[in-house]
């Protein structure tokens, strides 16, 4: 994508998040440690699920897609904001710029659909049991799977194809640690009003689909549960899905805050702490939310240890 043709701006300045060479220093390690927590659980998770047959199940099938999108989308921000911290040279070119919102957008869109697959999975397990090997079958756990990727990658396409006819004329400084949309829209020369409104559309489309799917399943869910008679199946069932409702919770807060409002109302603050949460926080938790309420990935995680001691012996 050559961009030199539509803009007076050789590059881009991604300006992070703050100023201070000592608070660089501590965010370069904070973010450091929160990177390598990130890349051992959910790299981790994913071994696991892979190495234990037990696990061959669609809600790990799912789990495990899970961990790939966090451990991906964490790579395509982290490293790059680590750089920054170290250094004085901020500058990001055009094709790193657009390289990294289109994978941005790719790997965060699909976690979307991803998560209401989950919730899906989680409502034909409590309340069609029974049926749960036929209706979740392998064919359908990959049908949703690439179905979530093909809508992100258009949305993604979409909005790079938009941006590519922008014209940047005037200050070329990111007030972001990262390449993202809002920002850089403040920054064009042209009118964004038509973009503005088609990332709105995607958004709302994005939430409305998979907010709809996660609350009818729950509803459901809840629904199911009470009518259970005994307490300790009651708290069988949920305990199922706890992980999950506060992992929803967690991602659907931060990005919806940021991204399904208007351009007018970005505020660098708000907006940036927002950011952190759901580029490296909640990738970092994930894998702790889904494990350590889980009996069966500490049980898995104690068979791949046994067997590999035994293969040794």
């Amino acid at each position: 994508m050559d961009r030199r043709n539509n803009t007076n701006v050789p590059y881009f300045i991604l300006f992070g998040l703050t100023d201070s060479e000592v608070l660089q220093q501590f965010l370069f390690i904070l973010f450091l440690l929160i990177y390598l927590i990130t890349l051992l659980g959910n790299a981790g998770m994913i071994l696991i699920i892979r190495l234990d047959l037990q696990l061959h199940t669609p809600m790990y099938f799912f789990l495990s897609h899970l961990s790939f999108l966090d451990l991906s989308y964490s790579t395509v921000i982290i490293p790059k904001t680590l750089e920054n911290l170290l250094t004085s040279n901020k500058n990001i070119s055009f094709m790193g710029c657009f390289t990294q919102m289109w994978f941005f957008v790719l790997f965060s869109v699909t976690e979307f659909f991803l998560l209401s697959s989950m919730a899906y999975d989680r409502y034909v397990a409590i309340c069609n049991p029974l049926h749960y090997p036929v209706v979740m079958s392998t064919r359908l756990c990959h049908t949703l799977i690439s179905g979530s990727y093909m809508i992100s990658f258009t949305e993604s396409s979409v909005i790079l194809l938009f941006m590519n006819s922008f014209h940047f004329c005037g200050s070329n400084v990111i007030y972001h640690f990262y390449f993202d949309l809002t920002p850089i829209l403040t920054l064009s020369c042209t009118d964004t009003h038509d973009l503005e409104l088609m990332i709105m559309i995607c958004a709302g489309f994005n939430v409305l689909m998979t907010l709809s799917t996660i609350s009818f399943s729950y509803i459901s869910i809840l629904s199911t549960i009470l009518k259970i008679n005994s307490s300790s199946g009651k708290h069988k069932a949920f305990s199922t899905c706890a992980s999950h409702i506060l992992g929803v919770t967690l991602y659907y807060v931060t990005t919806t805050f940021t991204y399904v409002k208007p351009k007018k109302s970005y505020s660098l603050g708000r907006d940036q702490v927002a950011s952190v949460l759901y580029t490296m926080v909640i990738p970092m938790l994930n894998p702790l939310i889904y494990s350590l309420r889980n009996k069966e990935v500490k049980n898995a995680l104690i068979r791949v240890i046994q067997k590999r001691e035994d293969s040794k012996q």
